[in-house]
């Protein structure tokens, strides 16, 4: 999110007018009121501290216990490292809600922080997408799954997928600079703003990476629309044809299954849809009044956004039991009578498998 309240908070750089937003203090240059900044910031912080542990969590159970090191939970772990980066981004858009102009990070935090921002943003929606690619294949072609999907190949496919990402971010890079302008306090005196660069503007790269981010969002959402209406089709039509000793249990699991579907869509629109919106209205947008307006609107933009990237591991926790289980092992909650690998993994077929956990990891990750 670093990206859409920088770009429109240097856009209100120019247009800062006394008599539209609150004068600037020592502590305090915003065009929002503490009233509102306070109540922000603490929800921001504790979305940030929720997310951080539960993401960290997930990355030590898939790391620690084999039976977890699953190609799903490979993906699991990848997208938990993204939205760990992610989450360390939004103290410093906290910092730019509360001052937007001087910048005292420096150079480097200034050009880097958006290419960090938006490429960890560009691999969780590849990783969403090559997820749900995984899935599809693995309930509607089980066999070839087997074959094809293989741990390696999905090592190569999730490194593959960050180079992606990091290179269609690259661009933000020179996107922004260090600028140093005159005080407006003290002309003698002057100061550091991260702005973007004239040059970004004038060549068009601006607008380019708007539609790029844009690209990024509603492609993704297109792919996983007619991915889970294959899916939900095929678990359909084979609902009444499992059979075997746990039957009762796949019926159930692919039930709940399809049930979910419709919450995975739901879920990425609503996280994501708001931070496109703002970022068009910003390419759009020439009005100052309008441009005021919309800083409120990204306000629950910015919320919605940290709040996928720190969900993730409560969703985890209450839909798969066997991600509570190896949590409570984590974290030695559970006594050990209650910390048995049967809990945590079926026996099929010779080969061991988390087949719950299988069928709804990748519905969390929306």
């Amino acid at each position: 999110m670093m990206n859409t309240s920088v770009l429109n908070n240097e856009s209100l750089l120019d247009f800062y007018d006394g008599d539209l937003f609150p004068p600037c203090t020592e502590t305090v240059c915003s065009i929002f009121s503490i009233k509102i900044l306070i109540p922000i910031t603490i929800v921001c912080l504790v979305i940030t501290i929720a997310g951080l542990i539960g993401n960290t969590i997930t990355i030590l159970i898939i790391k620690r216990y084999k039976e977890m090191k699953t190609t799903t939970n490979f993906y699991l772990s990848s997208m938990a490292v993204s939205d760990i980066i992610i989450l360390l981004c939004l103290p410093f858009d906290l910092y730019r809600m509360w001052r937007f102009t001087p910048w005292i990070f420096g150079k480097f935090l200034c050009k880097s922080l958006a290419l960090i921002s938006e490429g960890c943003t560009y691999s969780t929606i590849l990783h969403i997408t090559a997820l749900s690619i995984e899935r599809y294949l693995a309930i509607c072609f089980p066999l070839k799954a087997k074959v094809f999907i293989t741990k390696r190949r999905v090592k190569i496919v999730i490194a593959f997928l960050w180079v992606i990402a990091l290179l269609s971010a690259s661009p933000l890079y020179n996107l922004f600079d260090n600028i140093r302008v005159v005080n407006e306090t003290d002309s003698s005196k002057t100061i550091w703003e991260c702005r973007y660069t004239k040059y970004a503007s004038d060549s068009g790269l601006l607008m380019i990476m708007m539609w790029v981010t844009t690209v990024y969002f509603f492609c993704p959402m297109f792919c996983l629309t007619i991915l889970y209406g294959f899916i939900g089709k095929t678990l359909w039509k084979n609902r009444n044809c499992i059979r075997g000793p746990n039957a009762a249990n796949r019926e159930r699991s692919h039930r709940q299954t399809v049930k979910i579907l419709a919450v995975v869509v739901l879920a990425f629109v609503v996280c994501w849809l708001p931070f496109h919106i703002g970022r068009l209205i910003y390419v759009y947008t020439t009005s100052i009044h309008v441009m005021r307006i919309s800083q409120y609107f990204n306000i629950v933009a910015m919320q919605l956004f940290y709040l996928n990237a720190s969900i993730n591991p409560i969703l985890y926790n209450l839909i798969s039991k066997k991600y509570r289980t190896a949590a409570y092992r984590l974290l030695r909650l559970a006594r050990p009578d209650e910390r048995a690998y049967n809990v945590i993994k079926e026996e099929t077929g010779g080969h061991t498998e988390i087949s719950t956990f299988t069928h709804n990891e990748y519905i969390t990750q929306i």
